[in-house]
């Protein structure tokens, strides 16, 4: 299984997915391949926000060596399962991967909790770091949802 989440600069939400699915792919001990990206090059070659490392790390999960990169639309065929972290994300993932995208491999993250509504995961990017925790809770549970659906499929 290769998983990619995406948000709009790769440093606060998606790398948190990031992070937490892969602990939780090695703690299963799961060939799976995870992997983030943002639609936006505003922060390419850049770590994580500090907010978004330092709330990982407080959960034990270290994220301070990843690196921003770009969605770009050769992601559509690499991965199974692109996770669009908000409703404008996942309209510039249609947008970018053109006539590569395919409608199911492309999902709204928060609608493996919440099936069919649509929601976005707020971007803490705009508030203080308390914003930060309730991501990654959010975040963490949409990851469990993620690896019991997909983790006898594989």
């Amino acid at each position: 299984m290769k998983i990619l989440f995406v948000c709009l600069g790769n440093i606060c939400r998606s790398p948190i997915a990031d992070g937490v699915m892969r602990h939780l792919v090695k703690v299963e001990n799961l060939p799976w391949t995870i992997d983030s990206a943002g639609t936006e090059s505003f922060h390419v070659g850049e770590a994580p926000h500090q907010h978004s490392q330092s709330v990982c790390l407080e959960k034990g999960i270290d994220i301070s060596g990843l690196r921003a990169r770009k969605f770009t639309h050769s992601d559509i065929d690499h991965f199974d399962r692109v996770y669009a972290m908000s409703a404008d994300v996942f309209q510039e993932i249609k947008e970018i991967s053109g006539k590569k995208y395919d409608p199911a491999k492309v999902e709204l993250f928060l609608n493996e909790l919440y099936p069919g509504q649509n929601l976005s995961v707020k971007d803490p990017w705009y508030g203080e770091r308390e914003g930060y925790y309730e991501v990654f809770d959010q975040i963490s549970l949409g990851c469990e949802t993620i690896l019991k659906k997909y983790r006898n499929k594989v």
